[in-house]
């Protein structure tokens, strides 16, 4: 059980890491001088509104992940 926990959550933290660098890749280098962005409140339409979502659903899965696996270490 622990294999496939170990396994579900490395595949999960890899799909959140490309997921934040995709959101990232639109934003430019702009962000590196203090260029205003739009920030968090922006409106998000299209594709970025879905990966908007889909970072949300990873991180909130790989969350559930790590406090199974912590939980099923402590038995």
């Amino acid at each position: 059980m622990e294999n496939i926990l170990n396994v579900a959550m490395i595949l999960t933290s890899i799909a959140l890491v490309a997921s934040i660098i995709l959101q990232s890749k639109g934003a430019g280098l702009g962000g590196l001088s203090g260029a205003d962005t739009g920030g968090v409140f922006t409106a998000r339409r299209g594709i970025e509104k879905t990966l908007f979502r889909v970072t949300i659903v990873f991180s909130v899965l790989f969350f559930a992940l790590a406090i199974t696996s912590v939980i099923l270490a402590a038995k």
